[in-house]
């Protein structure tokens, strides 16, 4: 399997991009399907999936390309040169797409300086560093004592202000921590989903990647890795969940009951990918995931930079979105089914320039 390109992965992480760009652009925010909302707080749906799933293949891609590179005869400092430009342009990527968003009404005070790519690039690079320089029993080690260390602060340190533990939002001691150090506007104003200390456990999904990649990489046959995979997965996804009953599941904070959980269903769905895809042979119903995974970090931002045109660029008073809302749900059909739609429609639009993309063998590496 090592020797080959693992198509199921790239399905994985395109199906993952695709889920992205349909939760972040539907049609009308006031009418959402719940599972394709975050979580207010507390809790897991469809949408909280999307982010750790996208960690845990990043942490997957470096184990498999890392060890390529190595193999390649690639020189140490060669592999730490393209982990450090691959991670600042991915930070950088972001930044750009934050500014974006403030362009018309620009300062630095309204700056953004985390968001989904920020943390990308931190994962990417501590992962890449740490699969470097240790094996997989000091990823494994490190990884536990990050979980445990962050739940015991989370669940023991007051809240400064207010003398007692609290994991309320903007009240506890990750959003404490933001409000201290992050500078510019945060994403929630006295609290942010991709703060400091959240982003600690955010690395520890990106480890569970690499130990599942190192897991691939062995020498048992695909089957018996298949296998391997969703056995740990369940066993993962039942210890977080049993976790939760003390730490609850909570995305904002990206809890460790929330990694175990997350890292747990990913690794079942990656061990069902594998099968589908690489052993069946089922490549016709993955074709769609393909194609959006070869380039899915390009086709995040491309997303990004269409939306002035599809839902930001006013069109008699209106964006098409709008216009497009109000046709459909005027004639009568739901108004949640509509933005849905819509979402859906923009998703197939960004296939274009990605399938244009693939089919030309062009892969955009930021």
């Amino acid at each position: 399997m090592e020797k080959e390109r693992l198509l199921s992965l790239d399905a994985f992480r395109g199906f993952t991009i695709a889920s992205m760009i349909l939760v972040n652009f539907p049609g009308n925010w006031d009418n959402v399907f719940f599972p394709l909302l975050h979580s207010e707080w507390n809790g897991l749906t469809f949408t909280d999936l999307i982010a750790p799933f996208f960690l845990f293949i990043v942490g997957v891609s470096i184990a498999l390309a890392y060890t390529k590179l190595s193999a390649s005869g690639l020189k140490s400092n060669d592999m730490h040169k393209k982990l450090f430009v691959r991670s600042l342009k991915i930070f950088g990527v972001g930044m750009f797409l934050n500014i974006l968003g403030i362009i018309g009404n620009f300062s630095w005070e309204e700056i953004r300086w985390t968001g989904t790519l920020h943390r990308i690039a931190i994962v990417f690079l501590v992962c890449g560093l740490l699969f470097l320089h240790t094996g997989w029993k000091v990823q494994s080690v490190t990884g536990a004592a990050l979980l445990i260390l962050y739940w015991l602060a989370m669940t023991l340190i007051p809240t400064p202000g207010y003398d007692k533990v609290m994991l309320e939002p903007g009240i506890n001691l990750a959003a404490w921590i933001d409000q201290q150090l992050l500078p510019g506007k945060m994403w929630q104003t006295t609290w942010d989903p991709e703060g400091i200390l959240s982003t600690f456990p955010s690395i520890v999904t990106g480890i569970t990647g690499m130990l599942a990649g190192k897991l691939l990489l062995n020498k048992q046959s695909r089957e018996h890795k298949v296998m391997s995979l969703f056995t740990i997965g369940l066993i993962t996804t039942t210890a977080g969940i049993i976790w939760s009953w003390v730490f609850p599941l909570n995305e904002n904070l990206w809890t460790s009951s929330f990694v175990l959980v997350t890292s747990g269903l990913a690794s079942m769905i990656l061990a069902g990918s594998i099968y589908l895809i690489d052993i069946l042979q089922y490549r016709k119903a993955a074709d769609f995931g393909i194609i959006y995974g070869s380039n899915a970090i390009a086709i995040y931002v491309l997303a990004d930079v269409l939306a002035i045109i599809f839902y930001g660029l006013p069109i008699g008073g209106s964006g098409l979105n709008d216009h497009f809302f109000l046709l459909f749900t005027g004639a009568g059909v739901n108004p949640k089914i509509v933005s849905m739609a819509y979402g859906l429609i923009y998703v197939g639009i960004n296939l274009i320039p990605a399938y244009l993309l693939y089919k030309r063998k062009i892969f955009i590496k930021l």
